[in-house]
């Protein structure tokens, strides 16, 4: 019962149009299935494989994000699968995606990830090659760009958190006031389970939660 009132007492904290990504990445199929019966039909992986395979044992409307680095030579394990990939972190991958769409005759729904994080161990592009891309986003005509999304430093001081916070939520503020033909671009994917709350005071659209839904990994 502890996932459906982690569950029960999250939802109850979200305002209304924000989405929860419950991130299942090397949890066993038996827990993401007690989240399903809690209600919760959005999870995110991070792992082709491990993807593909809840994916054809999860029931047919449950919905997948893809939320990790993604290498161009596994997108067939996932583009199939998934409604977003929220981690798209360079050109070369974008023209992967592009490049699968066309061959599918599918448009892929995408998140540009943003290098926002003191850790330079982390993927994602600057906000001035954001913007550059997005100004040739036409050109990427199986590609429907969705937002951004980051991740923010891991430390527990909430105002280095809510400055990186700050800074991708101004960057999707200037990409719509910049770029109004992107009529879709409305996601703002940050938050984990540490924090959360805080992301939702800087209008994050998607919250992406593991530990807090489905407790420790087991392995």
């Amino acid at each position: 019962m502890m996932i459906r009132e982690n569950l029960q007492a999250i939802r109850k904290e979200l305002p209304p149009g924000v989405r929860l990504v419950a991130v299942s990445k090397f949890h066993p199929l038996e827990r993401l299935q007690e989240a399903y019966e809690a209600g919760q039909r959005l999870f995110g992986e991070n792992r082709p494989q491990e993807l593909a395979a809840k994916a054809q044992l999860m029931p047919a409307d449950t919905e997948w994000h893809f939320i990790g680095h993604l290498q161009t030579n596994k997108i067939k394990q996932v583009l199939p699968y998934v409604s977003m990939v929220e981690s798209v972190d360079s050109l070369h991958l974008l023209q992967a995606v592009e490049d699968w769409g066309a061959r599918a005759g599918r448009v892929a729904d995408v998140l540009l990830e943003q290098h926002i994080s003191r850790e330079a161990s982390k993927q994602g592009f600057s906000g001035e090659e954001t913007l550059a891309l997005l100004e040739r986003a036409a050109g990427f005509p199986h590609v429907r760009f969705r937002g951004l999304m980051g991740m923010a430093s891991l430390t527990g001081d909430e105002a280095v958190i809510g400055e990186e916070f700050a800074r991708i939520a101004e960057l999707k503020a200037e990409a719509n006031r910049r770029f109004p033909e992107l009529t879709a671009f409305d996601e703002l994917s940050i938050g984990m389970s540490g924090d959360w709350r805080l992301a939702l005071r800087y209008g994050a659209t998607i919250i992406r939660l593991g530990t807090a839904i489905f407790g420790p990994r087991e392995y």
